[in-house]
């Protein structure tokens, strides 16, 4: 009843659509990477809609240009001539001059390079050359005297023992340690020392985009070497604000912010900053050339903040950004400075998972339950509602507050629960279809009808030989209850359907194959047409359930007859059980034929049955069956007969209980007159077999065998009046089939 409830009020689709809701929550959760692309791909959507707009241009970027390359030569060029770039840029009132380049090596045209390079120079001359300032050092001299920023990289590997001695920005943390959150590098490429200890700062300008090679996120912190750096674009606002420390906010599950005196930078929990771009600029580009023959315009250098990069194609430093496809490296630290100063950050709060995940789980349960009952034009236009609900509420986030608040996961959370509604829709109409279509099939086997929908090839006469337990039940005294209802065969019709069915569900549960239905009488069997191991296990217990819900169908049926008066007759059920050696298939003709089983054991399986009433216990097996089952099942020894049409004899058991039952003291006591009983009846000790039945019946168990024992006595009588032969081996000869 609480099934049949459940399933009409609730149902199994939706039952199924809360726990695939709960598995996207935690796909969510897991967030694996084209979730994530899914996500990234909205935010660009978004930029491309609704880009930065420049209000102000704090930065202005000095291009090594391919004019600036093909003027002055092939890079790198002399570190005199940067000299000369930094000393003109101070000059005309550059704030800060920041390097996207890193000055690994010592200049090749240094001039004590020179002088051991250049051959037939005399030594006078080597030796002027050798006491000028070499190039690295009029460079250094440069930086000291002016506020600049060098850059540094990271490296997938360590190619040198990190230089303690060299200056490294400080770091205040507020919270947790962010090491284990930040991008690591294992390596670090740094400048020669006489430049690093020149400069007001030092920041990593590596870049590493998204998987699409997109860059998004900018990290303002790195690991690199073990030691945690600051990026280019930051170190340059921390020497702008003249701030000694960077002051590092986290917490258990990531970064929330980096600060500098008067500057705070929401970060993603990794430390990287979502930058909103802006479209690229070519107004802040000015080429390296102009600075060094002095024809810029002062303007364009006074006050700014002055990167040093390059946008030449040969130079390797392209990048892509959601609104350009090809910006030069430099620029994006550009960008980044600009947002950062003007205050047009993009951030996704930490909360927004939980947003999102609230909105799903809400729409979804909504879908659920509503889904359902909607027409299909309603499911559409409400779909549709909430799909603009959701990307309104979203675009309101990122236009007006600049907050990245994924629409996309509650959408197709939300799809995917309407699409598997859909789908449990239409499995079950077709379940309906297949019901109808059972009605008819109940002339086959169900097991054969199964068995043919997967492999049709299977359509052909034949069989196999394998070991099976074969099952014959009968009702007992069923004609006098046919008698009953001779006036009413609507009744009788619905008394076998009812005590039917809970027989065949017993058989079902434990395995079993229904054969056939032979009036009140069923024939099943085990080990076909799927493989059984505990056959003869699943058989003994499938044919005590039946004796057991027919108590229960009994007790029903007796309340039933009280109430209305009539005569109530129980109902009583005879098994048979043997296990061995049988040929199943699909046996009949051309035109008509069943899945069913032959041979020798499934005729004795028929006479067991047909014993059940003279010996008095409801469930007879052969020996097989018995000596599989004998540790789990009450088994009691009952006779030695030789069956009509055989040549071997056959000892049969009865099977009184399960395994509870075997080790009570009751059991023991019967199994013990039983085993007494037999010893002197097979020795020709009749008088020992008549006394030993007699003991038996001063016991209380002595109803149990009563019917034994007069099966018994019968033969012993007939025996003294006609004793055996000399050849005797104690099996009886069954007359009758």
């Amino acid at each position: 009843m609480l099934r049949r409830w459940f399933a009409r009020t609730i149902g199994y689709a939706r039952l199924f659509c809360i726990g695939f809701l709960i598995g996207l929550a935690a796909l969510r959760i897991a967030d694996p990477a084209g979730l994530e692309d899914i996500r990234l791909r909205t935010f660009d959507t978004f930029q491309l809609i609704d880009p930065r707009v420049k209000t102000a241009r704090p930065v202005t970027i000095i291009d090594i240009d391919e004019k600036s390359l093909a003027k002055l030569g092939q890079w790198p060029w002399p570190r005199t001539r940067i000299a000369d770039m930094i000393i003109n840029l101070t000059r005309l009132g550059a704030v800060v001059i920041a390097f996207d380049i890193v000055f690994a090596e010592p200049d090749r045209l240094n001039t004590d390079a020179v002088a051991d390079t250049i051959r037939y120079l005399d030594e006078v001359t080597r030796a002027k050359l050798r006491a000028l300032p070499s190039n690295d050092q009029i460079f250094a001299d440069a930086i000291r005297r002016s506020r600049v920023v060098l850059g540094e990289s990271g490296l997938p590997e360590v190619l040198s023992a990190f230089d303690k001695s060299l200056p490294v920005t400080g770091l205040a943390m507020l919270g947790e340690q962010p090491q284990r959150f930040l991008l690591d590098f294992p390596g670090l490429l740094r400048n020669i020392h006489a430049l690093e200890e020149a400069a007001a700062g030092r920041g990593l300008f590596s870049i590493k985009p998204e998987r699409d090679g997109i860059v998004r996120r900018v990290p303002m912190l790195m690991q690199a070497q073990g030691t945690v750096l600051p990026s280019l674009s930051f170190e340059i606002l921390r020497v702008v604000t003249s701030t000694r420390t960077i002051l590092v906010k986290s917490e258990k599950s990531g970064l929330k912010s980096v600060a500098v005196s008067g500057l705070e930078l929401p970060t993603d929990l990794n430390g990287r900053l979502w930058l909103h771009f802006a479209h690229r600029d070519p107004s802040i580009y000015i080429s390296a050339l102009d600075v060094l023959d002095e024809s810029v315009a002062p303007a364009a250098i006074a006050g700014k903040l002055v990167l040093i990069g390059t946008s030449a194609a040969g130079l390797n430093d392209i990048k892509s950004t959601p609104v350009d496809p090809a910006v030069p490296g430099v620029e994006v630290h550009a960008q980044v400075l600009e947002s950062a100063l003007t205050r047009s950050l993009l951030s996704q709060p930490n909360y927004g998972i939980v947003v999102e995940l609230c909105a799903a789980i809400l729409l979804g349960i909504l879908v659920i339950a509503f889904a359902p009952l909607l027409g299909p034009i309603t499911l559409v236009a409400v779909g549709a509602l909430f799909a603009s609900l959701l990307i309104g509420t979203s675009w309101y986030f990122y236009a007006k507050h600049r907050m990245l608040i994924d629409f996309t996961y509650p959408l197709l959370s939300t799809t995917a629960i309407y699409l598997t509604l859909i789908f449990t829709s239409f499995v079950r109409e077709q379940a309906q279809r297949r019901q109808i279509r059972s009605a008819f099939g109940q002339y086959l086997s169900p097991a054969l009808i199964e068995q043919l929908a997967q492999s049709p090839e299977k359509l052909v006469l034949g069989g196999e030989q394998r070991e099976m337990t074969i099952m014959f039940s009968d009702v007992r005294g069923f004609t006098t209850i046919s008698e009953s209802y001779k006036n009413d065969p609507q009744g009788l019709t619905a008394l076998m359907n009812r005590f039917l069915t809970p027989l065949t569900n017993a058989i079902l549960d434990r395995k079993g194959t229904i054969d056939k239905y032979m009036g009140d009488a069923i024939m099943a069997f085990w080990n076909a047409p799927l493989d059984d191991k505990q056959h003869q296990l699943h058989a003994c217990e499938a044919a005590i359930d039946m004796l057991e819900r027919i108590d229960v169908l009994n007790q029903e049926r007796a309340i039933e007859a009280k109430e209305s008066g009539q005569t109530f007759i129980p109902l009583n059920v005879g098994v048979g059980l043997n296990t061995g050696v049988c040929v199943v298939g699909n046996m009949g003709s051309d035109l008509r034929f069943d899945y069913s089983v032959l041979g020798d054991s499934v005729n004795l399986a028929s006479r067991l049955e047909g014993q059940s009433k003279e010996y008095g216990f409801p469930i007879i097996v052969g020996s097989k069956t018995a000596l599989a089952v004998k540790d789990k099942f009450a088994i009691l020894e009952l006779d030695f007969i030789m069956v009509k049409g055989k040549k071997e004899p056959e000892v049969i058991y009865a099977v009184a209980g399960r395994e509870e039952t075997a080790h009570s003291a009751r059991f023991q006591r019967l199994r013990n007159l039983t085993i007494e009983m037999l010893a002197c009846y097979r020795s020709r000790d009749w008088d020992g077999t008549l006394g030993a039945i007699e003991r038996g019946r001063r016991t209380d168990e002595a109803g149990a065998l009563e019917l034994l024992y007069n099966l018994y006595e019968a033969r012993i009588q007939g025996y003294q009046n006609k004793p055996p032969p000399e050849d005797w081996n104690g099996a009886f000869a069954l007359l009758t089939k």
